[in-house]
Protein backbone atom coordinates (compact mmCIF):
# COMPACT_ATOMS: atom_id res chain seq x y z
CA UNK A 1 0.00 0.00 0.00
CA UNK A 2 2.98 2.32 0.32
CA UNK A 3 4.50 2.13 -3.17
CA UNK A 4 2.48 5.02 -4.60
CA UNK A 5 3.52 7.19 -1.63
CA UNK A 6 7.20 6.92 -2.53
CA UNK A 7 7.18 8.40 -6.05
CA UNK A 8 7.80 12.00 -5.04
CA UNK A 9 4.35 13.61 -5.01
CA UNK A 10 4.71 17.37 -4.99
CA UNK A 11 2.68 20.55 -5.32
CA UNK A 12 4.27 23.84 -6.34
CA UNK A 13 4.10 26.73 -3.91
CA UNK A 14 2.29 28.79 -6.52
CA UNK A 15 -0.36 26.13 -6.97
CA UNK A 16 -0.68 25.78 -3.21
CA UNK A 17 -1.20 29.53 -2.76
CA UNK A 18 -4.01 29.37 -5.31
CA UNK A 19 -5.73 26.40 -3.69
CA UNK A 20 -5.20 27.10 0.01
CA UNK A 21 -7.54 30.09 0.62
CA UNK A 22 -10.44 28.48 -1.22
CA UNK A 23 -9.90 25.13 0.50
CA UNK A 24 -9.75 26.53 4.01
CA UNK A 25 -12.86 28.66 3.43
CA UNK A 26 -14.79 25.63 2.22
CA UNK A 27 -13.57 23.56 5.14
CA UNK A 28 -14.72 26.21 7.60
CA UNK A 29 -18.14 26.58 5.94
CA UNK A 30 -18.65 22.82 5.87
CA UNK A 31 -17.53 22.50 9.48
CA UNK A 32 -20.27 24.92 10.51
CA UNK A 33 -22.84 23.03 8.45
CA UNK A 34 -21.77 19.86 10.23
CA UNK A 35 -22.11 21.61 13.59
CA UNK A 36 -25.56 22.95 12.75
CA UNK A 37 -26.71 19.57 11.46
CA UNK A 38 -25.49 17.93 14.71
CA UNK A 39 -26.10 14.41 13.45
CA UNK A 40 -22.70 13.20 12.31
CA UNK A 41 -19.37 12.94 14.17
CA UNK A 42 -16.22 13.02 12.04
CA UNK A 43 -13.28 10.98 13.31
CA UNK A 44 -9.88 11.71 11.77
CA UNK A 45 -7.00 9.38 12.60
CA UNK A 46 -3.49 10.70 12.01
CA UNK A 47 -0.92 7.91 11.89
CA UNK A 48 2.28 7.04 10.07
CA UNK A 49 6.05 7.23 10.18
CA UNK A 50 7.99 9.71 12.25
CA UNK A 51 8.97 12.92 10.54
CA UNK A 52 6.27 12.67 7.87
CA UNK A 53 4.43 15.84 8.88
CA UNK A 54 1.69 14.48 11.11
CA UNK A 55 2.00 17.19 13.76
CA UNK A 56 2.21 19.98 11.18
CA UNK A 57 -0.95 18.69 9.51
CA UNK A 58 -2.89 18.54 12.79
CA UNK A 59 -1.86 22.12 13.55
CA UNK A 60 -2.86 23.22 10.05
CA UNK A 61 -6.34 21.68 10.31
CA UNK A 62 -6.88 23.51 13.59
CA UNK A 63 -5.70 26.70 11.91
CA UNK A 64 -7.92 26.31 8.85
CA UNK A 65 -11.08 25.47 10.81
CA UNK A 66 -12.63 26.63 14.08
CA UNK A 67 -10.61 24.79 16.77
CA UNK A 68 -13.38 25.32 19.33
CA UNK A 69 -15.37 22.61 17.58
CA UNK A 70 -12.49 20.24 16.99
CA UNK A 71 -11.56 17.69 19.65
CA UNK A 72 -7.82 17.11 19.22
CA UNK A 73 -6.17 14.33 21.20
CA UNK A 74 -2.55 13.24 21.01
CA UNK A 75 -1.83 9.73 22.24
CA UNK A 76 1.55 8.54 23.41
CA UNK A 77 2.38 5.80 25.90
CA UNK A 78 -0.60 5.06 28.17
CA UNK A 79 -0.73 6.90 31.48
CA UNK A 80 -1.01 5.01 34.77
CA UNK A 81 -4.75 5.75 34.77
CA UNK A 82 -5.13 4.35 31.26
CA UNK A 83 -3.14 1.19 32.01
CA UNK A 84 -5.64 0.42 34.75
CA UNK A 85 -8.40 -0.05 32.17
CA UNK A 86 -8.93 -1.88 28.86
CA UNK A 87 -6.74 -0.48 26.04
CA UNK A 88 -9.70 1.03 24.16
CA UNK A 89 -10.89 3.05 27.18
CA UNK A 90 -8.80 6.10 26.38
CA UNK A 91 -10.01 6.15 22.78
CA UNK A 92 -13.66 5.86 23.72
CA UNK A 93 -13.25 8.91 25.94
CA UNK A 94 -11.78 10.87 23.03
CA UNK A 95 -14.59 10.22 20.55
CA UNK A 96 -16.20 13.44 19.31
CA UNK A 97 -19.95 14.01 19.77
CA UNK A 98 -22.27 14.42 16.81
CA UNK A 99 -21.62 17.63 14.90
CA UNK A 100 -17.96 17.80 15.93
CA UNK A 101 -14.66 16.74 14.43
CA UNK A 102 -12.28 14.59 16.43
CA UNK A 103 -8.62 14.48 15.42
CA UNK A 104 -6.78 11.58 17.01
CA UNK A 105 -3.04 12.04 16.65
CA UNK A 106 -1.89 8.50 17.17
CA UNK A 107 -4.69 5.98 17.39
CA UNK A 108 -5.91 2.54 18.29
CA UNK A 109 -3.55 1.11 15.64
CA UNK A 110 -0.38 2.25 17.37
CA UNK A 111 -0.19 -0.39 20.08
CA UNK A 112 -0.91 -3.46 17.89
CA UNK A 113 1.73 -2.35 15.38
CA UNK A 114 4.42 -1.53 17.95
CA UNK A 115 3.75 -4.72 19.93
CA UNK A 116 4.19 -6.76 16.75
CA UNK A 117 7.29 -4.86 15.57
CA UNK A 118 9.05 -5.48 18.88
CA UNK A 119 7.83 -9.11 18.91
CA UNK A 120 5.87 -8.72 22.09
CA UNK A 121 2.85 -10.00 20.18
CA UNK A 122 2.53 -12.75 17.59
CA UNK A 123 1.13 -12.27 14.12
CA UNK A 124 -2.14 -13.93 15.14
CA UNK A 125 -2.42 -11.65 18.17
CA UNK A 126 -2.00 -8.59 15.99
CA UNK A 127 -4.64 -9.87 13.58
CA UNK A 128 -7.00 -10.46 16.50
CA UNK A 129 -6.47 -6.86 17.60
CA UNK A 130 -7.07 -5.60 14.06
CA UNK A 131 -10.24 -7.68 13.83
CA UNK A 132 -11.46 -6.11 17.06
CA UNK A 133 -10.68 -2.65 15.68
CA UNK A 134 -12.53 -3.41 12.44
CA UNK A 135 -15.64 -4.32 14.42
CA UNK A 136 -15.27 -1.18 16.55
CA UNK A 137 -15.01 1.04 13.47
CA UNK A 138 -17.95 -0.74 11.85
CA UNK A 139 -20.03 -0.02 14.94
CA UNK A 140 -19.09 3.68 14.81
CA UNK A 141 -19.86 3.83 11.09
CA UNK A 142 -23.21 2.08 11.58
CA UNK A 143 -24.00 4.73 14.19
CA UNK A 144 -23.37 7.38 11.50
CA UNK A 145 -19.75 8.41 12.08
CA UNK A 146 -17.49 9.49 9.22
CA UNK A 147 -14.11 7.82 9.75
CA UNK A 148 -11.02 9.01 7.87
CA UNK A 149 -7.73 7.26 8.50
CA UNK A 150 -4.60 9.03 7.20
CA UNK A 151 -1.27 7.24 7.07
CA UNK A 152 1.66 9.60 6.49
CA UNK A 153 4.44 7.76 4.71
CA UNK A 154 8.08 8.39 3.84
CA UNK A 155 10.50 6.10 2.08
CA UNK A 156 13.44 4.99 4.20
CA UNK A 157 15.78 7.37 2.43
CA UNK A 158 13.42 10.33 2.78
CA UNK A 159 12.72 9.61 6.43
CA UNK A 160 16.44 9.57 7.22
CA UNK A 161 16.86 12.86 5.39
CA UNK A 162 13.89 14.40 7.19
CA UNK A 163 15.12 13.37 10.64
CA UNK A 164 18.56 14.77 9.92
CA UNK A 165 17.11 18.07 8.71
CA UNK A 166 14.98 18.45 11.83
CA UNK A 167 17.91 17.58 14.07
CA UNK A 168 20.26 20.01 12.31
CA UNK A 169 17.87 22.94 12.74
CA UNK A 170 18.26 24.64 16.12
CA UNK A 171 14.54 25.46 16.22
CA UNK A 172 13.34 21.91 15.50
CA UNK A 173 16.00 19.63 16.96
CA UNK A 174 13.97 19.27 20.17
CA UNK A 175 11.47 17.25 18.16
CA UNK A 176 13.96 14.46 17.44
CA UNK A 177 14.73 12.01 20.21
CA UNK A 178 16.76 8.86 20.58
CA UNK A 179 13.50 6.96 20.25
CA UNK A 180 13.00 8.37 16.75
CA UNK A 181 16.36 7.02 15.66
CA UNK A 182 15.71 3.69 17.40
CA UNK A 183 12.49 3.36 15.42
CA UNK A 184 14.27 4.35 12.22
CA UNK A 185 16.75 1.48 12.69
CA UNK A 186 13.73 -0.83 12.52
CA UNK A 187 12.25 0.87 9.45
CA UNK A 188 12.04 -2.33 7.40
CA UNK A 189 10.16 -4.19 10.09
CA UNK A 190 7.83 -1.26 10.71
CA UNK A 191 7.21 -1.13 6.95
CA UNK A 192 6.25 -4.79 6.79
CA UNK A 193 4.08 -4.84 9.91
CA UNK A 194 2.35 -1.52 9.15
CA UNK A 195 1.57 -2.60 5.62
CA UNK A 196 -0.07 -5.77 6.91
CA UNK A 197 -2.05 -3.83 9.53
CA UNK A 198 -3.30 -1.34 6.95
CA UNK A 199 -4.21 -4.04 4.48
CA UNK A 200 -6.25 -5.93 7.09
CA UNK A 201 -8.06 -2.77 8.28
CA UNK A 202 -8.70 -1.06 4.94
CA UNK A 203 -12.48 -1.38 4.97
CA UNK A 204 -15.30 0.24 3.06
CA UNK A 205 -16.60 2.04 6.15
CA UNK A 206 -13.14 3.19 7.32
CA UNK A 207 -10.63 3.27 4.44
CA UNK A 208 -6.99 4.23 4.72
CA UNK A 209 -5.67 7.24 2.83
CA UNK A 210 -1.89 6.91 2.41
CA UNK A 211 -0.27 10.34 2.07
CA UNK A 212 3.31 10.92 0.96
CA UNK A 213 4.70 13.21 3.63
CA UNK A 214 7.81 14.68 2.04
CA UNK A 215 6.15 17.77 0.48
CA UNK A 216 4.20 19.92 2.99
CA UNK A 217 2.02 21.56 0.33
CA UNK A 218 1.02 18.24 -1.22
CA UNK A 219 0.15 16.55 2.06
CA UNK A 220 -1.82 19.58 3.33
CA UNK A 221 -3.99 19.80 0.23
CA UNK A 222 -4.45 16.01 0.09
CA UNK A 223 -5.68 15.82 3.67
CA UNK A 224 -7.78 19.01 3.42
CA UNK A 225 -9.54 17.98 0.21
CA UNK A 226 -10.17 14.44 1.44
CA UNK A 227 -11.71 15.71 4.67
CA UNK A 228 -13.80 18.30 2.82
CA UNK A 229 -15.13 15.78 0.31
CA UNK A 230 -16.07 13.30 3.05
CA UNK A 231 -17.95 15.91 5.09
CA UNK A 232 -19.78 17.28 2.06
CA UNK A 233 -20.76 13.83 0.90
CA UNK A 234 -22.20 12.90 4.29
CA UNK A 235 -24.12 16.17 4.61
CA UNK A 236 -25.50 15.75 1.11
CA UNK A 237 -26.26 12.03 1.14
CA UNK A 238 -27.31 10.20 4.28
CA UNK A 239 -26.19 6.58 4.12
CA UNK A 240 -28.94 4.01 3.97
CA UNK A 241 -29.70 2.38 7.33
CA UNK A 242 -27.50 -0.69 7.77
CA UNK A 243 -29.14 -3.99 6.96
CA UNK A 244 -29.64 -6.57 9.67
CA UNK A 245 -26.61 -8.86 9.46
CA UNK A 246 -27.00 -10.92 12.65
CA UNK A 247 -28.34 -14.45 12.61
CA UNK A 248 -32.15 -14.43 12.82
CA UNK A 249 -33.83 -15.04 16.16
CA UNK A 250 -35.62 -18.36 16.47
CA UNK A 251 -38.82 -18.76 18.50
CA UNK A 252 -39.30 -22.17 20.22
CA UNK A 253 -42.34 -23.91 18.81
CA UNK A 254 -43.55 -24.74 22.33
CA UNK A 255 -43.01 -21.09 23.42
CA UNK A 256 -40.91 -22.16 26.41
CA UNK A 257 -37.67 -20.35 27.21
CA UNK A 258 -35.18 -19.85 30.02
CA UNK A 259 -37.46 -17.50 31.93
CA UNK A 260 -40.74 -19.37 31.60
CA UNK A 261 -39.01 -22.49 32.87
CA UNK A 262 -37.88 -20.98 36.21
CA UNK A 263 -39.12 -22.18 39.58
CA UNK A 264 -40.26 -18.89 41.10
CA UNK A 265 -41.45 -20.59 44.29
CA UNK A 266 -37.89 -20.83 45.65
CA UNK A 267 -37.57 -19.11 49.02
CA UNK A 268 -35.35 -18.80 52.07
CA UNK A 269 -36.65 -18.67 55.68
CA UNK A 270 -35.97 -15.36 57.42
CA UNK A 271 -33.61 -16.79 60.04
CA UNK A 272 -31.58 -18.75 57.49
CA UNK A 273 -31.49 -15.66 55.29
CA UNK A 274 -29.94 -13.54 58.02
CA UNK A 275 -27.32 -16.19 58.78
CA UNK A 276 -26.34 -16.67 55.14
CA UNK A 277 -26.36 -12.95 54.35
CA UNK A 278 -23.84 -12.30 57.15
CA UNK A 279 -21.75 -15.24 55.96
CA UNK A 280 -21.53 -14.07 52.36
CA UNK A 281 -21.09 -10.40 53.25
CA UNK A 282 -18.14 -11.39 55.43
CA UNK A 283 -16.75 -13.55 52.61
CA UNK A 284 -17.15 -10.75 50.06
CA UNK A 285 -15.43 -8.30 52.42
CA UNK A 286 -12.41 -10.61 52.71
CA UNK A 287 -12.27 -11.31 48.96
CA UNK A 288 -12.32 -7.60 48.10
CA UNK A 289 -9.36 -7.09 50.44
CA UNK A 290 -7.35 -10.02 49.10
CA UNK A 291 -3.88 -8.99 47.82
CA UNK A 292 -4.64 -10.36 44.33
CA UNK A 293 -7.85 -8.31 44.09
CA UNK A 294 -5.64 -5.41 42.98
CA UNK A 295 -5.17 -7.27 39.67
CA UNK A 296 -8.89 -7.30 38.92
CA UNK A 297 -11.96 -5.17 38.64
CA UNK A 298 -15.53 -6.24 39.30
CA UNK A 299 -18.37 -5.18 37.02
CA UNK A 300 -21.74 -6.12 38.53
CA UNK A 301 -24.58 -5.52 36.06
CA UNK A 302 -28.19 -5.67 37.26
CA UNK A 303 -31.15 -6.08 34.92
CA UNK A 304 -34.64 -7.42 35.51
CA UNK A 305 -38.35 -6.77 35.37
CA UNK A 306 -39.65 -3.62 37.08
CA UNK A 307 -40.00 -4.15 40.85
CA UNK A 308 -37.90 -7.31 40.76
CA UNK A 309 -35.71 -6.04 43.60
CA UNK A 310 -32.53 -4.80 41.91
CA UNK A 311 -32.07 -1.85 44.23
CA UNK A 312 -32.65 -3.82 47.44
CA UNK A 313 -30.24 -6.53 46.25
CA UNK A 314 -27.55 -3.95 45.54
CA UNK A 315 -28.06 -2.53 49.04
CA UNK A 316 -27.20 -5.97 50.50
CA UNK A 317 -23.98 -6.15 48.50
CA UNK A 318 -22.50 -2.73 49.25
CA UNK A 319 -22.31 -2.98 53.08
CA UNK A 320 -19.63 -5.66 52.62
CA UNK A 321 -17.43 -3.31 50.59
CA UNK A 322 -15.08 -0.47 51.46
CA UNK A 323 -16.98 2.63 50.33
CA UNK A 324 -13.77 3.96 48.77
CA UNK A 325 -13.54 0.97 46.42
CA UNK A 326 -16.92 0.90 44.73
CA UNK A 327 -19.35 3.10 42.85
CA UNK A 328 -22.97 2.52 41.90
CA UNK A 329 -24.13 3.83 38.54
CA UNK A 330 -27.91 4.19 38.19
CA UNK A 331 -28.81 4.15 34.50
CA UNK A 332 -31.79 6.12 33.25
CA UNK A 333 -32.70 7.63 29.88
CA UNK A 334 -29.57 9.01 28.19
CA UNK A 335 -28.77 12.70 28.57
CA UNK A 336 -28.23 15.01 25.60
CA UNK A 337 -24.48 14.53 26.02
CA UNK A 338 -24.89 10.76 25.96
CA UNK A 339 -27.26 10.77 22.97
CA UNK A 340 -24.55 12.56 20.98
CA UNK A 341 -22.33 9.48 21.30
CA UNK A 342 -22.49 5.78 20.50
CA UNK A 343 -24.71 3.99 23.04
CA UNK A 344 -21.79 2.19 24.76
CA UNK A 345 -19.89 5.43 25.37
CA UNK A 346 -21.62 6.25 28.66
CA UNK A 347 -20.71 2.84 30.05
CA UNK A 348 -17.07 2.91 28.94
CA UNK A 349 -16.58 6.23 30.71
CA UNK A 350 -17.50 4.73 34.10
CA UNK A 351 -15.22 1.69 33.97
CA UNK A 352 -13.31 1.28 37.24
CA UNK A 353 -9.59 1.07 37.88
CA UNK A 354 -7.99 -2.19 38.97
CA UNK A 355 -8.95 -3.08 42.51
CA UNK A 356 -12.31 -1.31 42.23
CA UNK A 357 -15.94 -2.35 41.78
CA UNK A 358 -18.61 -0.71 39.66
CA UNK A 359 -22.25 -1.68 40.08
CA UNK A 360 -24.61 -0.79 37.23
CA UNK A 361 -28.29 -0.51 38.16
CA UNK A 362 -29.54 -1.16 34.61
CA UNK A 363 -26.99 -1.39 31.87
CA UNK A 364 -25.93 -1.39 28.22
CA UNK A 365 -28.56 -4.08 27.72
CA UNK A 366 -31.14 -1.34 27.44
CA UNK A 367 -30.23 -1.41 23.75
CA UNK A 368 -31.77 -4.87 23.31
CA UNK A 369 -34.56 -4.39 25.86
CA UNK A 370 -36.31 -1.02 26.16
CA UNK A 371 -34.80 0.44 22.96
CA UNK A 372 -35.87 -2.66 21.03
CA UNK A 373 -39.39 -2.73 22.44
CA UNK A 374 -40.07 1.01 22.33
CA UNK A 375 -38.61 1.43 18.84
CA UNK A 376 -35.81 3.77 19.97
CA UNK A 377 -33.39 1.59 17.99
CA UNK A 378 -34.00 0.02 14.61
CA UNK A 379 -34.04 -3.74 14.27
CA UNK A 380 -30.65 -3.60 12.55
CA UNK A 381 -29.23 -1.54 15.43
CA UNK A 382 -30.41 -3.74 18.29
CA UNK A 383 -29.64 -6.95 16.41
CA UNK A 384 -26.00 -5.94 15.87
CA UNK A 385 -25.81 -4.84 19.50
CA UNK A 386 -25.57 -8.45 20.69
CA UNK A 387 -22.15 -8.93 19.10
CA UNK A 388 -21.04 -5.39 20.01
CA UNK A 389 -21.86 -6.06 23.66
CA UNK A 390 -20.05 -9.40 23.56
CA UNK A 391 -16.96 -7.62 22.19
CA UNK A 392 -17.22 -5.01 24.95
CA UNK A 393 -17.47 -7.61 27.72
CA UNK A 394 -14.66 -9.69 26.24
CA UNK A 395 -12.37 -6.66 26.38
CA UNK A 396 -13.34 -6.14 30.02
CA UNK A 397 -12.64 -9.78 30.86
CA UNK A 398 -9.31 -9.82 29.04
CA UNK A 399 -8.26 -6.82 31.13
CA UNK A 400 -8.93 -8.69 34.37
CA UNK A 401 -12.56 -7.76 35.00
CA UNK A 402 -14.92 -10.17 36.71
CA UNK A 403 -18.17 -9.48 34.86
CA UNK A 404 -21.22 -10.58 36.86
CA UNK A 405 -24.56 -10.13 35.09
CA UNK A 406 -27.86 -10.65 36.89
CA UNK A 407 -31.35 -10.95 35.47
CA UNK A 408 -33.95 -10.73 38.25
CA UNK A 409 -37.16 -12.49 37.29
CA UNK A 410 -40.55 -12.28 39.01
CA UNK A 411 -44.02 -13.42 38.00
CA UNK A 412 -46.53 -11.04 36.50
CA UNK A 413 -48.79 -11.47 39.55
CA UNK A 414 -45.95 -10.70 41.95
CA UNK A 415 -45.08 -7.57 39.99
CA UNK A 416 -48.69 -6.39 40.28
CA UNK A 417 -48.66 -6.99 44.03
CA UNK A 418 -45.44 -4.99 44.44
CA UNK A 419 -46.74 -2.15 42.26
CA UNK A 420 -49.87 -1.82 44.42
CA UNK A 421 -47.79 -2.00 47.60
CA UNK A 422 -45.60 0.82 46.37
CA UNK A 423 -48.64 2.96 45.66
CA UNK A 424 -49.92 2.44 49.22
CA UNK A 425 -46.58 2.93 51.02
CA UNK A 426 -45.58 6.57 51.23
CA UNK A 427 -41.81 6.06 51.32
CA UNK A 428 -42.06 3.75 48.29
CA UNK A 429 -44.36 5.87 46.13
CA UNK A 430 -41.44 7.48 44.31
CA UNK A 431 -40.62 4.03 42.91
CA UNK A 432 -43.87 3.66 40.95
CA UNK A 433 -44.74 5.81 37.93
CA UNK A 434 -47.12 5.77 35.00
CA UNK A 435 -44.19 4.52 32.96
CA UNK A 436 -44.06 1.37 35.09
CA UNK A 437 -47.72 0.63 34.46
CA UNK A 438 -47.29 1.31 30.76
CA UNK A 439 -44.30 -1.06 30.57
CA UNK A 440 -46.32 -3.73 32.35
CA UNK A 441 -48.69 -3.86 29.36
CA UNK A 442 -45.70 -5.04 27.31
CA UNK A 443 -44.80 -7.83 29.72
CA UNK A 444 -44.74 -10.54 27.06
CA UNK A 445 -42.51 -8.47 24.76
CA UNK A 446 -40.02 -7.88 27.57
CA UNK A 447 -39.96 -11.58 28.39
CA UNK A 448 -39.14 -12.49 24.80
CA UNK A 449 -36.49 -9.76 24.54
CA UNK A 450 -34.88 -10.81 27.83
CA UNK A 451 -34.74 -14.46 26.79
CA UNK A 452 -33.13 -13.49 23.47
CA UNK A 453 -30.64 -11.28 25.31
CA UNK A 454 -29.60 -14.02 27.73
CA UNK A 455 -29.24 -16.58 24.95
CA UNK A 456 -27.13 -14.32 22.70
CA UNK A 457 -24.90 -12.70 25.32
CA UNK A 458 -24.32 -15.46 27.85
CA UNK A 459 -20.61 -16.23 27.43
CA UNK A 460 -17.91 -18.08 29.31
CA UNK A 461 -16.25 -14.78 30.25
CA UNK A 462 -19.48 -12.95 31.14
CA UNK A 463 -22.21 -15.47 32.02
CA UNK A 464 -25.71 -14.53 33.11
CA UNK A 465 -27.05 -15.46 36.52
CA UNK A 466 -30.83 -15.76 36.32
CA UNK A 467 -32.27 -14.99 39.74
CA UNK A 468 -35.66 -16.31 40.85
CA UNK A 469 -36.89 -13.19 42.64
CA UNK A 470 -40.46 -13.73 43.80
CA UNK A 471 -38.85 -14.20 47.21
CA UNK A 472 -36.51 -11.27 47.75
CA UNK A 473 -34.56 -13.09 50.45
CA UNK A 474 -33.73 -15.95 48.11
CA UNK A 475 -32.75 -13.47 45.38
CA UNK A 476 -30.37 -11.51 47.59
CA UNK A 477 -28.59 -14.64 48.82
CA UNK A 478 -28.20 -16.04 45.30
CA UNK A 479 -26.77 -12.76 44.03
CA UNK A 480 -24.17 -12.22 46.75
CA UNK A 481 -23.24 -15.93 46.81
CA UNK A 482 -22.66 -15.93 43.03
CA UNK A 483 -20.60 -12.75 43.29
CA UNK A 484 -18.39 -14.37 45.93
CA UNK A 485 -17.97 -17.53 43.86
CA UNK A 486 -17.01 -15.65 40.70
CA UNK A 487 -14.55 -13.42 42.52
CA UNK A 488 -13.02 -16.34 44.44
CA UNK A 489 -12.48 -18.26 41.18
CA UNK A 490 -10.78 -15.24 39.58
CA UNK A 491 -8.45 -14.76 42.54
CA UNK A 492 -7.54 -18.46 42.56
CA UNK A 493 -6.72 -18.55 38.81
Amino acid sequence: MFESAEIGHKLSKGEYKRIEPVLRAELLDTQYQLLKDAKVPVIVLISGVRGAGKGETVNLLNEWMDPRHIHTHAFDSPTDEERERPPMWRYWRALPPKGRIGILFGSWYTSPIIERVFKRASGSEMLRSIGEINRFEKMLADDGAVILKFWFHLSKKRQQKRLRELQANRETRWRITDRDWDFFKMYDRFYKVSQEALRESNTACAPWIVVEGSDPEYRAVTVGRTLLAAMKERLKNRPAPPATVAAPLQRPVDKRDLLSNLDLSLSVPKKRYEERLKKYQRELALLSRHPKFREHTVIAAFEGMDAAGKGSAIRRVTPALDARLYSTIPVAAPTDEERAQSYLWRFWRHLPMKGRITIYDRTWYGRVLVERIEGFATEADWMRAYSEINDFEEQLSRNGAVVCKYWLQISKDEQYRRFKEREKTRHKQFKITEEDWRNRKKWDEYQVAAADMIERTGTSYAPWTIVESNDKLHARIKIIKTLCERLEAALAA
